[in-house]
């Protein structure tokens, strides 16, 4: 694994860590646009979770590739479904937010082929 693949995943697993994080402890910033968009409050863990479980994979794939490949795809699906559910709610100028946490996981993809 190159060091540029290295720096990518620790970038992206912080990012995602950072947004599962920011949901369990119910930011204002994270919370407020989830309601907004309509996402059942009973979801939010849920969607922590899998953020959280995605960037816990990332770094596991250090030793093990396949798991990080895995995460990675796993992010990259997840925030693709959360541009659809922006793009869904109407709210068109939040659209660019899940794409700036889902750009270091196609890094990873990228640099993994």
């Amino acid at each position: 694994m190159s060091t540029t693949a290295i720096v990518v995943t620790a970038v992206a697993a912080f990012m995602a860590g950072f947004s599962g994080a920011s949901i369990f402890f119910k930011a204002k910033f994270t919370v407020e646009p989830l309601a907004e968009y309509g996402v059942p409050r009973a979801w939010w863990n849920w969607l922590g979770a899998a953020k959280a479980a995605g960037a816990v994979g990332l770094l596991v794939g250090y030793a093990i590739p396949a798991i990080g490949i895995a995460a990675a795809i796993g992010l990259v699906l997840y925030f693709l479904g959360a541009v659809i559910t922006v793009l869904r709610a109407k709210a068109y100028a939040h659209a660019a937010f899940p794409l700036v946490y889902m750009a270091p996981a196609v890094a990873v993809l990228a640099l993994a082929a």
